[in-house]
């Protein structure tokens, strides 16, 4: 498909193979330009990011007919539940529990915005994770969640216990952000921006500068073209070389 200029009706159609010669061209240009964005993002994200710590519990929460003994349909009655249950986590009862209890300086809402509340197809166990900056501020969060959603969850759903399956950890190494997930991105971008300038340059540049754009753009034959005489070629250079030295 080639690029026409058309008086008629002012329309450009972009020729494919040369928008893609263009930008092999230019290659090193683009590559270059998403290292850097990519260095800068992460750099940018080790000095203005600060680092987050995640903890996890988790519970495990079976509603029994019979103390005794387990029917399928409790098993099935648990699994419908489980929703509920979620609910009842993250509470408004549940979060200014936690709040008292450790005498945080939060808000319920500054505190659900740090808990994750999730659980696994087909399964009772349910995950509290806690984000935080400090990962022992982190752990204590989970576990207080887990006890105060423990007892509210057993008052509200009138339930024997909410048994612990895993004791939140004291995390080692941070959950976000990631210096790779952001290098990556921002080098892709870095990548796009570089390539979307080159295009924009290509396609806002109408000046003609070949025998074949002069027949392309303005449907004209050339009749000759004038060489440059020798003595020409060797005065530009020469003149070129006088500004480099400059």
């Amino acid at each position: 498909m080639e690029n026409q200029y058309t008086p008629d009706n002012d329309e450009i159609e972009i020729d494919l193979r040369e928008i893609f010669s263009l930008l092999i061209s230019k290659i090193w240009i683009i590559i270059l330009s998403g290292i850097t964005v990519g260095l800068i993002a992460i750099v940018a994200t080790m000095l203005f990011i600060t680092p987050q710590y995640e903890s996890t519990t988790k519970i495990y929460v079976l509603s029994k007919q019979d103390s005794n003994t387990l029917t399928n349909q409790d098993m099935q009655t648990s699994l419908s539940l489980t929703k509920d249950y979620e609910e009842l986590i993250k509470s408004r009862t549940v979060t200014e529990g936690v709040i008292a209890q450790l005498n945080l300086d939060l808000t319920s809402e500054d505190l659900l915005k740090k808990m994750s509340v999730e659980s696994q197809t087909d399964t009772r166990i349910i995950s509290i994770s806690i984000r935080d900056e400090d990962p022992y501020t982190a752990s204590q969060i989970a576990n207080a969640v887990r006890e105060v959603a423990a007892g509210h969850i057993q008052k509200v759903m009138d339930i024997e216990a909410v048994n612990v399956v895993d004791t939140a950890n004291i995390p080692d190494e941070k959950a976000s952000p990631s210096l790779a997930r952001n290098g990556v991105i921002g080098g892709v971008l870095g990548v796009v921006i570089a390539a979307a300038i080159i295009l924009l340059v290509y396609l806002l540049n109408d000046t003609v500068k070949t025998q074949e754009d002069v027949e392309k753009y303005l449907n004209l034959s050339v009749l000759g073209t004038i060489p440059l005489m020798d003595t020409e070629k060797k005065s530009k250079r020469q003149r070129g070389k006088g500004r480099g030295r400059s």
